[in-house]
């Protein structure tokens, strides 16, 4: 069986996790720390927050921005729980909008439509790592800029609607360039373990309001967020007479761990090899899919826009939910092991009995309901690649015909 996506696990990172178990700090500490360095300079920023997942991420953005009951955050329909959840977990209404049906991102005339007096954020999401259309957004935020109402110091700092970038998926990518990260107000990353860079469980937050905030403080309120609103961590705590703290709000728990930082270090050292290798196999998909009639392969690069090659999103032309079902099937009986992304979130039981109906995103149900996601991972070969395309072009030939 040809796995869907494996982390790069090699004897690197084993050390590099070894020597962290044996360094006797496995929470917290001097790798967590290293990371976050590490990462910033990889970005071209000044500060950068691990964290335990790109949702925790979002959560603290949103906690900071003081999102709350009577409030509206619009995301695509297109996108993965996480981007509704917490929205949902703040009390704030999820205004979820359609896509474009070239690159599944959020459509900005959507977004535009959807904006009322109680919008307070839009979340676009940089699906397979196709950045999203972030001046068009940006320009709207400005065109609605009297409709904004403040509810508190941050907000009022802002004046305005904030963009926050669900980067889970666009590490690496640009946007007319400049790296995923530096392009919104705020951004969360994802490093869990299918996703291009892995730290097993793990996410980061990176500011870009320098011009409104300190980052340096901002770094500081985050940290304390993340660790149930505590003045100090574990590492602060262990020189000789400081281990007295305060805990100044309810916060969340959500830090990274030294174990998980460990095994970023050494995918974040090599992460532009990853990045080159990946995009080879986009491109050798691409090419081997071309002389088929129904394979809409994915736009995963453009002037403006690279992508961080993250999901190969391939749609199969006249084909029904069902025959894609199908499909997948036949695949896999070849040993091919593919998948889906996303089911829409209109079309999940929670988000249906919350009154959301698939019919009014037409454009997502479209993208989804003929979507297979193939496999794309560092050591895939080249051989691998062309067996999949035969397995998905014999699967698809018996079933369409």
């Amino acid at each position: 069986m040809i796995p869907f996506s494996p982390p790069r696990i090699d004897q690197k990172t084993i050390d590099e996790v070894t020597d962290t178990l044996k360094s006797g700090w496995i929470s917290t500490g001097p790798k967590t720390k290293k990371f976050e360095e590490n990462l910033a300079q990889f970005l071209g920023t000044d500060h950068v927050v691990a964290l335990g997942s790109a949702t925790a991420g979002l959560q603290l953005i949103l906690h900071w921005l003081g999102i709350g009951e009577g409030d509206e955050v619009i995301i695509p329909a297109y996108t993965y729980t996480a981007t509704a959840n917490v929205v949902t977990h703040t009390g704030a209404k999820p205004v979820m909008v359609d896509v474009n049906s070239i690159d599944f991102n959020i459509n900005c005339e959507a977004v535009k439509n959807a904006i009322t007096e109680k919008t307070k954020v839009i979340i676009p999401v940089d699906i397979a790592g196709m950045p999203a259309d972030y001046e068009e957004l940006f320009n709207i935020i400005e065109e609605k800029k009297g409709m904004f109402s403040t509810k508190n110091d941050v907000q009022e700092k802002f004046g305005r609607i904030v963009l926050v970038s669900d980067s889970a998926h666009s590490i690496g990518s640009t946007y007319k360039g400049k790296k995923a990260g530096l392009v919104a107000d705020m951004s969360s990353f994802s490093f869990h373990a299918v996703k291009n860079l892995t730290t097993a469980e793990g996410g980061a937050v990176v500011f870009n309001v320098a011009d409104k905030f300190n980052h340096e403080e901002l770094k500081r309120r985050f940290k304390i967020s993340s660790l149930h609103g505590q003045t100090k961590d574990a590492l602060s705590k262990v020189q000789i007479g400081a281990w007295r703290y305060d805990v100044i709000e309810a916060g969340f728990k959500c830090n990274m761990t030294d174990l998980q930082a460990a095994i970023g270090l050494v995918e974040l050292e090599r992460y532009t090899e990853t990045l080159n290798r990946r995009k080879e196999i986009f491109d050798r998909y691409t090419a081997g899919l071309a002389e088929y009639s129904w394979a809409n392969t994915p736009l995963y690069e453009t002037e403006e826009k690279k992508s961080s090659f993250h999901l190969y999103m391939l749609r199969i032309n006249n084909c029904s939910e069902l025959q894609r079902d199908t499909i997948i099937n036949k695949i896999g009986e070849k040993q091919v092991a593919v998948n889906v992304h996303y089911i829409p979130l209109p079309m999940l039981s929670f988000y249906k009995g919350k009154g959301y109906g698939i019919n009014d995103y037409p454009t997502t149900f479209d993208n989804y309901h003929n979507e297979i996601t193939l496999p794309v991972w560092y050591n895939l070969t080249n051989e691998q690649v062309d067996t999949i395309i035969k397995a998905v072009a014999e699967s698809v030939d018996e079933v369409l015909g």
